[in-house]
């Protein structure tokens, strides 16, 4: 059983309520306001614990450091490969994936982790490189 955390908890909320998929030093920065005794090391294990536990999600993108996303729903993420954000990306017609991978696969297929990579809207519409 899992011992109850006011910072977990305090965490988890934080996250709940986002969507901009936040660093772990974002989360440090603002969970501090509430916690000012809190360190980042702290912040990382409960980080690290609540997606062990399936409570929130650890996105490694391989660009820059990791994020966080509060939201533990199966969808897809787009990462900007100019300004490193990631976003949410609403893709339909993709639930038979774990059916494709598993036609030529003697194992069992339990899930996948797919991102999509280019510019956001915003590098876009601002014509930077990649």
């Amino acid at each position: 059983m899992l011992k109850h955390s006011k910072q977990r908890d305090a965490i988890k909320n934080f996250l709940a309520d986002r969507y901009d998929h936040p660093t772990a030093e974002t989360v440090y920065l603002n969970i501090k306001k509430e916690f000012p005794n809190i360190s980042l090391g702290t912040v990382y294990r409960n980080l690290s614990l609540l997606a062990e536990i399936g409570e929130i999600q650890k996105l490694s993108t391989g660009i820059g450091p990791d994020r966080f996303d509060g939201n533990t729903a199966p969808h897809y993420h787009f990462i900007c490969s100019c300004c490193g954000n990631v976003l949410d990306l609403n893709v339909n017609g993709l639930e038979h994936i774990n059916v494709l991978a598993a036609q030529d696969f003697d194992g069992e297929i339990e899930g996948h982790v797919t991102y999509f990579f280019g510019k956001c809207p915003c590098c876009k519409a601002n014509g930077r490189a990649s």
